[in-house]
This record gives C-alpha cells, structure tokens and sequence, in this order.
C-alpha cells in the first residue's frame, strides 16, 4: 500500500493558518510563501496540486534514508504504542540500543553517546565537554562553517548567519579551513593546501597560546558553506595538532554522516578518530528530531565521579531512539553506505563533471558519495562567482532564477550563496539521480545567460 497520501486539510487552510500563526526561521514573515506539502514518498514530496518534486535537498540535508520508510514508521508507531517518553534519568531500551549501535559504527574508542535534541545542541554540549575536560575556555572555528543556531553554537558558526547575534560566546577564535578552488593560502595543488591549512592553524595557536584551546572543531567535510572536502592528510594533521596540545578535535557530523559520504562516519574516509563526533540529521533522517554526541573514553573518563553539568529533558527520546535503531538496522539491512558511496563515484560525480564539461558557468565540482557541490562562476579564470557573498535582493537574481527554473521542472534544489548542492537522500537509485541531473542540465543553461568569460 503506498503511503504517499494527501492530508486532510485543504491547501487553502494550510496557507492561510501559516500566514496568520507560523513564524518561520531564517526568514523576513512577509516576503515568504511557504509551498504547502501533502505528501513524500522514496526521493519525492508533493505539493497539493499533485506536483512531484525529485528531492536533491533531502530537505535540510538530512532525509538519508528517503520518505516514509515503512520500517521506521513501523518502529515509531510501536514504540508510542508501548512507551512514549520518560525522563533520562531512567535506563530505556529503545535508548540503550540506539547508543550502543551508534558506538559501534563510530570508529575508535568512541564508545558512549550523550543524546541530545539535534545538531546545534551537540555542537553545544561538545564544547562544554572540552572546556570541562581540559580546563581551557578558546575553541578554534573556522569561517566556512555553520554549527547551529542556540547561542554557542551559533558564535561558533563562521558565515554570516551568526552576524545578528553577536557579540556573542566568548573563546571563539577563527580559522581558514582548506579550501583548494578559493584558497586562503595561495595554494596550486592539494598538497600545498593541506600544508599551508595545518601551517596556518599552528601559526594561530602560537599567538593565541596553545594552553588555552580547549578545543578545535570542525565538519569533516563542510555542508552548507561548500561541501569542501579536506585534502589528504589534512584531518591527520589537526589529529597530530591536537595531540600535540592536549586539545580536543570535534568532528561535526550533523551533516556528513551516516552514509552522507559513503562512510558511517565521513572521518572513516580518512582513517581519523577525534575526540568527540557530534550527530543527528541523518541518525534517523529527521523522522523524530535527535542528536548527540559520541564521546571517547578519555573525555568520558572525565565525568566518571564529577557531574555533567548538562541535561535536556527529552534527552535519548524513546521515540527519536527506536527510529535511530530501526535506521542503523535498515542502513545495513539494504547496504545503503555502500550504495551512496557507489552513487557518487559512479553516477554523481561523472555526471557532474559531464556537466561542467557542457556548461561554461560551472567552476567547479566537489564531493562524496551523496554529498556534493556545484560552484557557479561568471567566468572561469578569474572565478568570479555567479553572485557576490551572501547575495541578497537584486544580487542574487541569477541564483534564484536558476532556482525556479529546477523547481518549475520537478527538482528541489539546495542553492547556497553561488553553489547548488547535490544532495538527494542517500537511498535515490541512479535512474532518480539521472533524472534529477537531466533537469539540473537545462536548469544551468539559465545560470551561462550570466556567464562573462572570455570562453563563453
């Protein structure tokens, strides 16, 4: 039976109660129109006019796993069934198991979770955790970064969301992380931008006095501010670094893992075991909210006889854990690691690179298993991008009508800045994909109407 079913409310209602009752995140309340959705199913939702749309966002980049997976709609509706919450100050099953099947696909010594709501709280309680373990109170974060909206995890945040709320967390030192089409270092190959980053973080912590970082954080592989893949040996030398130091490494993961990359884990791409990995998003794929943190013996060893002076009540959530178990099991149950690997090295990023060998305002392409990015340029050698940072208004017109022309077309679009992200749910077969690339090719031709290069 298909579970891609049409609500009740008519759409009329639903636009009318959001306007009037809805304030919504991020956004100016009267120069937005939320599109009323009815249904999902697989890679697809549906508006209410019966319009399909091929999801290359997984929404927030966070619906691994697609729509309406039976088996974790099944463990949600069987958990309410037998018991909807209690406090963490219990022991539960649905929470045990979900802690004890994410330590054991986390890599190392990682082997206890402190769940929380979502990925800005982790990101918030990662970073008491490092202050608390090493006695220090600076945390280096780097500019191309989003880490959360609550108030630390936002004075973490390095683009310009955070500008409204500062001053904001003090401690927060900041860092260009590698970044090889735009580098911060004047680097030319991926060798030379590894080094110059590692040089450029050691070069910091000498002024800033290495004895007083409690921690450096980091998304493995960067989301929404450019999916930027770090060079090889990049990770292992801000592994050396912190060892060095005393300083713990975080890996923000809200983002990049289960099997955003093609990893459990995107750190498992190359081979590195930080101190703390923050979670969510992908965990359970959004269908109840979750997050957390996965704690290494030797900072958990820190709170064996001292309190953690830290707790949400709907922490490890019966409900938000029983999805995170039915997840892990289906994530291994239909192989979907490996299929989102295979997806990006054998139909995402080949028919990107095709392309970009077709579309001259396509800079550049980036990216793992089902995480990647389409930079867009006015002109190839210079790099001008298609919109200045953080476009607004009239700026950003060639992005928005790039937008609309995949939207218009059945394809939902991650845009961000002058980048499209392809990011669809790491359960998309390669014919969807394929689908969603044919569009994504009539769509750029918009974006070359702004292209300005002497090869146009």
């Amino acid at each position: 039976m298909s579970l891609d079913v049409v609500t009740s409310a008519s759409e009329e209602q639903v636009r009318r109660d959001d306007r009037a009752h809805v304030f919504h995140s991020w956004s100016a309340q009267a120069l937005i129109d939320p599109l009323p959705i009815a249904s999902a199913q697989g890679s697809y939702f549906t508006d209410y006019a019966g319009k399909r749309y091929l999801d290359f966002s997984s929404q927030l980049v966070n619906v691994n796993i697609g729509y309406q997976h039976p088996k974790l709609v099944a463990a949600i509706q069987e958990q309410a069934a037998r018991l909807t919450t209690i406090s963490p100050a219990f022991a539960n099953d649905a929470r045990s198991e979900a802690a004890r099947l994410i330590a054991e696909v986390a890599p190392g010594d990682l082997n206890r979770v402190f769940f929380t709501n979502g990925g800005a709280e982790a990101n918030e309680n990662a970073i008491r955790m490092a202050r608390l373990h090493t006695g220090r109170h600076k945390v280096l974060a780097a500019y191309r970064s989003y880490h959360g909206a609550t108030a630390g995890s936002i004075a973490l945040t390095g683009d310009p969301r955070r500008w409204p709320s500062e001053p904001g967390m003090p401690g927060v030192v900041r860092y260009w992380g590698p970044y090889l089409y735009r580098s911060a270092f004047h680097a030319t190959t991926e060798e030379e931008e590894s080094q110059r980053a590692l040089q450029h973080l050691r070069d910091l912590l000498m002024v800033e006095g290495p004895h007083t970082v409690a921690a450096i954080i980091l998304e493995t592989v960067v989301g929404t501010n450019g999916i930027l893949v770090p060079p090889p040996g990049y990770l292992a030398g801000v592994r050396e670094i912190c060892d060095e130091h005393g300083i713990v490494m975080i890996a923000d993961e809200v983002m990049a893992g289960f099997a955003r990359c093609g990893e459990w884990f995107a750190v498992d791409h190359w081979g590195v075991t930080p101190d703390l990995i923050t979670f969510a998003k992908g965990v359970n794929s959004g269908y109840v909210p979750l997050g957390g943190v996965v704690i290494s013996e030797r900072v958990a060893q820190t709170f064996d006889s001292r309190p953690f002076p830290g707790g949400l009540t709907y922490s490890g959530h019966p409900l938000a854990c029983a999805s995170a178990v039915a997840s892990i099991e289906v994530f291994r149950e239909e192989g979907i690691v490996e299929h989102a690997r295979a997806l990006g090295a054998d139909v995402i990023g080949p028919g990107l690179r095709e392309l970009a060998d077709r579309h001259p305002s396509v800079g550049d392409v980036r990216g793992l298993g089902a995480f990647w990015a389409v930079e867009l340029v006015r002109d190839r050698t210079t790099r001008e991008p298609l919109v200045p940072f953080n476009a607004g208004g009239a700026d950003a017109k060639p992005m928005n009508d790039f937008a609309a022309a995949c939207k218009e077309r059945g394809l939902w679009p991650f845009t961000h800045f002058n980048r499209t992200h392809v990011v669809p749910p790491c359960t998309t077969t390669a014919d969807e994909v394929r689908e969603g690339l044919a569009i994504l090719d009539e769509a750029l031709e918009v974006a070359d109407r702004h292209y300005t290069g002497a090869d146009a």
